[in-house]
């Protein structure tokens, strides 16, 4: 599964490369192509649409690898993002303890008190779509896993002899906290970035399929998804089917290595 994940990466980083097509550039898109089913040539025969195409006349496989990469971009950034302030966040109010810990908690169970998604079509809805505003909207959406994640992991580093060490040595508390503490709390932060990471995925197919996420003219997986569902009563079934089943591969894949990492940095654990 992580060659799968490799493969998709791959296909989502190189999109203008491998790409027959950029279904976004108005200059090569040919709206005479429009809904072709797949096997198709265009009307040049210089293109063979091997996922057919969409109302608009894009070659559906173009369509598909740029929405991946979007997908990715957004998605990855906005848990990278998250990882880093919500460790943060964690590892201080295990570090510190006292009311820093009990601000940063019930911060922490206030917002894991709303679903993901809710807040972030709130913010969406507030703040209208974009890239900036998405990555933002996930973010503050999903830091609050990494600090209780990080704030566990940390509690148990701060038993042991080397942060005792630390505190003898005087060490600067940036130091502390960022040489010594997080890498020893890596381990579970890892597993909750790759969970995370699909689920910021399918937040943001979500809100782009309602139309709360990356404005029109940016490629996304879920702007996809919604165009085809619109086509599906026409017969031109495969502009919902095929970018459903891109999305499906993304999420599945990123699980599956999430699962596998849980498992293989704690290995007592039993399924």
């Amino acid at each position: 599964m992580l060659v799968t994940l490799a493969i998709v990466v791959a296909a989502a980083v190189l999109a203008p490369v491998i790409s027959p097509q950029n279904p976004y550039d108005n200059a090569v898109v040919d709206f005479f192509d429009s809904n072709l089913p797949p096997g198709s040539k265009s009307g040049d025969g210089a293109i063979t649409y091997w996922l057919g195409t969409d109302a608009l006349g894009r070659d559906m496989l173009s369509a598909i690898l740029y929405g991946l990469r979007t997908s990715l971009l957004i998605s990855g950034t906005a848990a990278a993002l998250a990882f880093f302030l919500g460790a943060l966040a964690g590892l201080s109010s295990a570090f510190f303890r006292g009311k820093t810990e009990a601000i940063i908690m019930r911060a922490v169970d206030i917002k894991l008190g709303f679903p993901t998604i809710l807040v972030a079509m709130i913010i969406m809805a507030v703040f209208g779509p974009g890239v900036v505003n998405l990555v933002f909207a996930l973010v503050f959406a999903q830091w609050p896993y990494y600090a209780r994640t990080a704030r566990s992991a940390a509690l148990v580093e701060m038993g042991k002899e080397y942060m005792d060490a630390t505190k003898c040595l005087e060490l600067p508390i940036w130091r502390v906290l960022l040489v010594h503490l997080l890498p020893n709390s890596i381990p579970p932060l890892v597993v909750v970035f790759t969970l995370q990471l699909a689920h910021a995925a399918a937040i943001e197919a979500s809100l782009s399929f309602l139309g709360l996420g990356v404005s029109i003219e940016q490629p996304s997986l879920g702007l996809l998804i919604s165009n085809g569902s619109k086509e599906i009563l026409s017969g031109h079934e495969w502009q919902l089917l095929f970018p459903g089943i891109a999305l499906v591969i993304l999420i599945f894949t990123i699980n599956v290595v999430g699962d596998r990492l849980r498992l293989l940095l704690n290995p007592k654990e039993v399924d």
